[in-house]
């Protein structure tokens, strides 16, 4: 396998890490709030810590991209 083929493998993995984590992170919160039918500290705490997996689902499909065009 040459450096190419590797390097598409990591940015598309990465892409695809990063965008599963973003659908998760958006369902969990819809469910949690659904299933909850308020809004207490437990569901913020779950929220924060949902958002992060969002933040860090964005963070690999950028790195992904600019591992692609550089």
């Amino acid at each position: 396998m040459c450096y190419n083929e590797n390097m598409e493998k990591i940015t598309l993995t990465l892409d695809a890490l990063g965008t599963i984590l973003i659908a998760f992170a958006a369902l969990r919160v819809h469910y949690r709030v659904l299933n909850e039918h308020k809004i207490d500290k437990k569901v913020f705490k779950a929220m924060k810590r949902e958002r992060l997996i969002g933040i860090t689902g964005v963070t690999l499909v950028l790195i992904g991209y600019l591992i692609q065009i550089i």
